[in-house]
């Protein structure tokens, strides 16, 4: 994984992820983030750091238009919703996006063991709480 940094922006995967979500058609965009959550959240087995990283991309997207999350604000984001376009994500994404986190940092991911390995995952820890928090209080809400 090339990264840069522990935000569901700064690695590769991420952002090229974000490239295809900013060059879709406006009206393929939410398909798109629901196929990132749902290749995460239902991925049998390991999971793959290359659908990690997009789904932790996706939720960041979602916990911010859907739950007042984190404001998107990543270089490596797509330049639309950086200037504050939204999707148009429907509220059945949150929960998906919830599951899709849990799963991105649990012991059977290859994300997560990298971060693991690299710092104990303090890093994408914090950087999960604040979306997590949304999340849940999307669900709740």
């Amino acid at each position: 994984m090339g990264a840069w940094d522990s935000g569901p922006f700064d690695n590769d995967t991420a952002a090229d992820w974000c490239g295809e979500l900013h060059d879709a058609d406006p009206e393929d965009r939410a398909g798109m983030v629901r196929q990132a959550l749902l290749a995460a959240a239902t991925s049998g087995g390991y999971l793959d750091s290359d659908e990690g990283c997009a789904a932790m991309a996706a939720i960041a997207i979602v916990a911010a238009e859907r739950c007042g999350g984190p404001p998107v604000t990543s270089v490596y984001a797509p330049d639309f919703v950086l200037d504050g376009t939204r999707i148009g994500l429907s509220d059945d994404l949150v929960p998906l996006a919830l599951h899709a986190l849990e799963r991105v940092l649990s012991e059977n991911s290859e994300l997560w063991q990298l971060w693991k390995e690299a710092d104990g995952g303090r890093s994408l820890l914090a950087e999960a709480e604040p979306v997590r928090a949304a999340l849940l209080r999307g669900a709740a809400g």
